[in-house]
């Protein structure tokens, strides 16, 4: 069975999502048959490398709203986040845009270590305050997730991945994805936002159960039963 995200490594609600998920599918007997495939999905296409605004700043701004109530929405993501053991520090984030950070993790996603490499952006951003549009610190994440650090910065230095990218945000817009993350099961399931583990478990379950035909084991011997307008008594 295969779980494809939808997910950016700048949204709080992707990590959360992240660990959510990771919970269903620890509970799930039959995790070791399920392939997860983290999928590109751009926030802002347009954001520059780094922004120079804090985050409450930057939601202020972009929202309309006062300071005070962009700061209240960040204490309140860090909270929610903190129960699903994560360490948010919104006071030291530095967002940006997030193309080249798609693109290392394809090249991830080749080498067996996507997932590493997706859980090092994500720490990264939301608790070390990194600039993930930053080549050098890209190399490093990723090195420190098992990439050979040559092979991506050679990834960096030229346009490899970005049609998988941009294919991967074609099927989004194919779908009808509008925000992350989305989960999507089989290309048959589809499931919106940071879901409770309990209900990620649900679907999971379901889509074991729908993609599994039953399998007939006959008996020995005979029984009452009918057959065409006969049956047995």
């Amino acid at each position: 069975m295969r779980v494809e995200i939808w997910s950016d490594v700048v949204c709080p609600w992707c990590y959360i999502g992240k660990r959510r998920f990771e919970q269903a599918l620890a509970s799930f007997p039959h995790r070791d048959e399920v392939e997860v495939v983290w999928r590109s999905f751009e926030l802002d296409a347009t954001a520059p490398a780094e922004r120079t605004e804090g985050t409450a700043a930057h939601l202020a701004a972009k929202y309309a709203l006062s300071a005070d109530k962009a700061q209240e929405m960040l204490d309140s993501m860090t909270a929610t986040a903190a129960k699903d053991g994560l360490d948010f520090r919104f006071d030291v984030m530095r967002g940006g845009n997030t193309f080249d950070a798609h693109r290392l993790l394809h090249l991830a996603g080749e080498r067996g270590v996507q997932d590493a490499v997706k859980e090092r952006l994500l720490r990264a951003t939301f608790t070390e305050g990194e600039p993930v549009a930053d080549h050098e610190v890209l190399v490093r994440l990723a090195a420190e997730a098992g990439l050979d650090a040559d092979e991506a910065r050679e990834v960096l230095q030229s346009d490899d991945y970005a049609d998988e990218v941009r294919a991967d945000q074609r099927d989004a817009q194919r779908f009808g994805i509008t925000g992350v993350p989305f989960f999507v099961i089989d290309r048959t399931y589809g499931v919106s936002a940071a879901q409770p583990a309990e209900a990620l478990r649900q679907v999971l379950d379901k889509a074991w159960e729908d993609s599994r035909p039953v399998q007939l084991v006959t008996a020995g011997g005979s029984g009452p039963g009918c057959e065409g307008d006969v049956c047995t008594v």
